[in-house]
């Protein structure tokens, strides 16, 4: 397996990985107020993650940007709240451009967050590599590659609970956001740094 393939792949196992639901559950709480019509405003939206989090992955995997793994860890399940709360005071399905304006800079912010998540584990990884730039553009096309995967698998969900139960985009914002609500407030109770 060339490294190219090894890093791409532990990208996409590193945000598909069950053990780091914080990451899942923070693009599911992102999408929950959208549905497939939406696609454009959804791929805007990761987007603006990738950008974001791709800046402090870059940053912090050359050490050019430390800040305590303690305090990310903390900030990950608080982007979740916010977005979630958000979510479930939007009444509204249907975006005007100055929401989505705000959505995006929302989720450009919180991928700062989310990428020092990710570069501790990488750093890690990177520690016997002789160059860091190919694998960690291959780390980050795999993170990029499983977030579509997980968005895409989440709004297929959507698509048939919507069409075959009937149930409405509100009751399904509503269920997915108050799920991200309350893992993330416990979340933030467990790993708020003393």
């Amino acid at each position: 397996m060339s490294t190219f393939q090894l890093y791409l792949q532990l990208g996409i196992e590193h945000i598909a990985d069950i053990k780091g639901y914080d990451h899942i559950l923070f693009l599911i709480t992102l999408c929950a107020v959208y549905q497939i019509k939406h696609w454009n405003k959804i791929l805007i939206l990761i987007t603006a993650f990738t950008i974001g989090h791709t800046t402090t992955l870059v940053l912090a995997t050359f050490d050019w940007l430390r800040i305590s793994s303690d305090w990310v860890e903390f900030l990950i399940p608080v982007t979740i709240f916010l977005t979630s709360v958000g979510n479930i005071f939007q009444q509204k399905t249907e975006f005007n451009k100055g929401m989505h304006i705000y959505k995006y800079l929302l989720a450009l912010f919180f991928g700062l967050i989310h990428g020092l998540g990710f570069s501790n584990y990488l750093r890690m990884m990177l520690s016997e590599e002789n160059s860091l730039a190919g694998p960690l553009f291959s780390f980050n096309l795999g993170i990029e590659a499983g977030q579509l995967i997980i968005v895409g698998g989440f709004l297929l969900l959507g698509i048939l609970v919507m069409n075959i139960f009937k149930a409405k985009p509100r009751e399904w914002n509503l269920v997915f956001s108050g799920a991200g609500f309350g893992v993330s407030l416990v979340l933030m109770i467990e790993r708020f740094p003393l």
